[in-house]
């Protein structure tokens, strides 16, 4: 089963033909050259396809993208503002090596115990806020200057020093 990673979202239509314009955090400016499709989820991890007929660079963290089979405003506007995923390989190609966005799929280590794997990054002014699944709840995680001790990134895993109690809230 391919691994899905979100990278933004549809937030509007563009014009009279359908296209959309697409929010990402892939941490530059992309016209996704080579990106055959992007997967909206329809149901809990069940990702549809939509094929891209062109893209182009709308700014620094927008792109403009046409879809195959979706060819008016209308049809472009179902689609906002559906969240955006790609597969595993395509993530990887397509996301700066730098951006927060590329920690997904880490794991978080504090002292010496795996906490779990990153599943959802959300960037915030002072700090990044990284998703875990900890005891079977979604854990917000929060990765700054003062809980960061590392990252490795051959190993994909974070090592940070969380304040005492923050875990206890997720027992």
């Amino acid at each position: 089963m391919s691994q899905y990673f979100k990278i933004g979202k549809f937030a509007a239509s563009f014009g009279l033909s359908g296209e959309l314009v697409l929010q990402h955090s892939l941490g530059k400016k992309t016209t996704l050259k080579g990106l055959e499709a992007v997967f909206i989820e329809a149901q809990k991890d069940n990702f549809m396809p939509y094929f891209i007929e062109s893209t182009s660079i709308k700014s620094d963290t927008e792109t403009y993208v046409k879809l195959e089979g979706i060819n008016t405003k209308e049809a472009a506007r179902i689609l906002t503002p559906k969240e955006v995923w790609l597969e595993e390989a395509d993530f990887n190609k397509h996301t700066q090596k730098s951006a927060p966005i590329a920690f997904l799929g880490f794991s978080i280590i504090d002292e010496d115990k795996d906490l779990g794997e990153i599943i959802e990054v959300i960037e915030q002014p002072h700090q990044i806020l990284c998703t875990i699944m900890y005891n079977g709840k979604e854990a917000l995680i929060p990765i700054h200057e003062a809980s960061l001790i590392k990252i490795d990134k051959k190993n994909k895993k974070i090592f940070v020093e969380l304040p005492d109690g923050l875990l206890e809230i997720y027992d």
